[in-house]
């Protein structure tokens, strides 16, 4: 777990983010050097870029606020509606960002360092694949899917007849997601990882070299939790919903 830290105006950028990579994505808001250049302390460094200090440290702040999640919360317990909810608003609105971000990161590292990590232009084929296939994904669980879960929930504890709902069955859909684009992205991830060595750099790596690894490893991790919380919680017990009003259907 990372720890949060006072940020001092005198210290270096550069280790600024090497005590926290978070702290990088404000830096490039600001178009302030925090690696190889980031030897300038950070109220000199706005000055440079003629940026409030003030606004960089609340900026900075905000990015290494800590938000925990306990581990004790008993998704499987938790109404599927809200679960779905949850989805959305968490890992959906996360990946929205994240992916998009993770893909510059690694664009610009490997514009620099192509020559000397020869797997950074399979890295970059990968992170694109995984950009083009997920974010569909998340656009059609959001407009197909979860709203006819939501049906299923509904008829569910209302006891409403099953022929209200849209389409004959969601155990289709479901699987022909969890066998072929779940499988895909597991796939990648797992293909992220071995390129990445488990986003291990060297010990001489750069500074962006290190945040870029990091930004990697965050994503993966989410990936992890939204594909669990799909595959081995929600859409089984939506399929088990839409079975039982099956066999007591009108």
């Amino acid at each position: 777990m990372l720890k949060r830290k006072s940020i001092d105006k005198d210290q270096a950028v550069a280790a600024i983010v090497n005590n926290d990579y978070r702290t990088a994505d404000v830096f490039r808001k600001y178009n302030i050097e925090y690696c190889c250049g980031g030897k300038y302390p950070l109220h000199m460094a706005c000055q440079i870029q003629g940026v409030e200090e003030e606004e960089v440290l609340r900026d900075l702040e905000a990015a290494t606020r800590e938000v925990n999640t306990s581990n004790t919360l008993d998704f499987n317990g938790w109404h599927i509606d809200f679960l779905t909810d949850y989805i959305v608003n968490v890992h959906h609105h996360y990946l929205r960002k994240a992916l998009p971000g993770v893909k510059d990161y690694v664009d610009r590292f490997a514009d620099g360092h192509r020559k000397k990590y020869p797997y950074l232009e399979e890295l970059q084929n990968v992170i694109l694949q995984l950009h083009h296939s997920f974010i569909p994904h998340l656009e059609q669980e959001e407009e197909v899917i979860f709203p006819y879960i939501r049906q299923i929930s509904h008829a569910y504890y209302s006891r409403e007849s099953y022929a209200s709902l849209l389409v004959r069955t969601l155990r289709k859909p479901v699987e022909e997601m969890m066998q072929h684009e779940h499988d895909t992205t597991a796939k990648l991830i797992k293909r992220m990882r071995g390129l990445t060595d488990q986003y291990n750099p060297p010990e001489n790596a750069c500074i962006s070299h290190r945040v870029t690894f990091h930004k990697l490893k965050e994503v993966d991790n989410d990936i992890v939790q939204h594909l669990h919380l799909e595959n081995n919680i929600l859409f089984p017990k939506a399929i088990a919903m839409e079975k039982e009003l099956l066999q007591h259907r009108d």
